[in-house]
């Protein structure tokens, strides 16, 4: 596959960026997104290419994220022809194959776009404020003395199945990257739901969901208008169902007061 990339490079977030144009040939089809980029990489650091116009920080092989390529961590996300971690459902960018483009293709790359991910270089952003969310309380903290059996705590399969499901997210920002408002409310409602399932998170339920909503809005999150995008582009499919659960845990929460 011969392909056209259209990749948006900055050098900071501070700096001005813009979209600069990349051709790679012989492209298989079996490769992964990221073993594409690979390639261009290895093209560009073999041309010993300098973008022009560029500070110097910018210059060089193309900068993205990545670790586990596995689907697992998250770090992989691109914003790849107008869709959160490409054209194909439930899938990360490390397990988005080229199969999913054709030959001749143009193929436009950008980093997630919110007030609450800033550029960090390239396609790299800043996802700490998710960590920070977790920080305010995506968390049990009450001392429950020793390890009890597994099965000392009758809890109904239902919502044993629903708290996993929740906990599947793993936190990547594509909820926010496609919310026409950057809301970090799926997020915060996997964390929220995840523990509020279950008995152990009850007893801080209340302080745990004031705290990571007031947290969300401080870092400038958007709010949620139920488009349901979120839920469309997650690549671990979290339903918007636990956004109704965190309202109602934030609701009863301030009913308490």
């Amino acid at each position: 596959m011969n392909l056209t990339l259209k990749i948006w490079r900055q050098a900071n977030a501070k700096a001005k960026g813009r979209f600069e144009t990349y051709e790679v040939a012989n492209i298989s089809p079996d490769s992964s997104f990221l073993e594409m980029l690979d390639i261009l990489n290895e093209q560009l650091v073999g041309e010993a290419k300098v973008p022009v116009a560029f500070d110097r920080g910018c210059r060089g092989p193309v900068t993205f994220d990545h670790d586990c390529r596995e689907g697992i961590c998250g770090m992989c996300s691109l914003y790849i022809n107008g869709r959160a971690h490409g054209p194909d459902d439930d899938v990360t960018t490390c397990q988005l194959h080229m199969r999913k483009f054709k030959d001749g293709d143009t193929i436009t790359i950008e980093p997630w776009r919110s007030k609450g991910f800033p550029v960090v270089k390239d396609l790299v952003v800043d996802r700490a404020a998710l960590d920070k969310i977790l920080q305010a309380g995506g968390f049990v903290s009450v001392n429950t003395g020793g390890v009890p059996d597994a099965n000392a705590i009758p809890i109904p399969k239902p919502s044993a199945d629903e708290s996993m499901d929740a906990a599947a997210c793993i936190g990547c920002g594509a909820c926010v990257a496609t919310c026409k408002n950057s809301s970090a409310m799926l997020f915060v409602a996997a964390r929220v739901s995840s523990l509020a399932l279950l008995p152990q998170g009850r007893v801080e339920a209340a302080r745990r969901a004031k705290a990571m909503v007031a947290k969300m809005d401080e870092l400038g999150f958007g709010s949620c208008t139920n488009t349901q995008a979120c839920e469309a582009e997650c690549p671990k499919s979290i339903s918007i169902a636990h956004i109704a659960r965190l309202n109602r845990e934030f609701l009863c929460a301030n009913l308490q007061d």
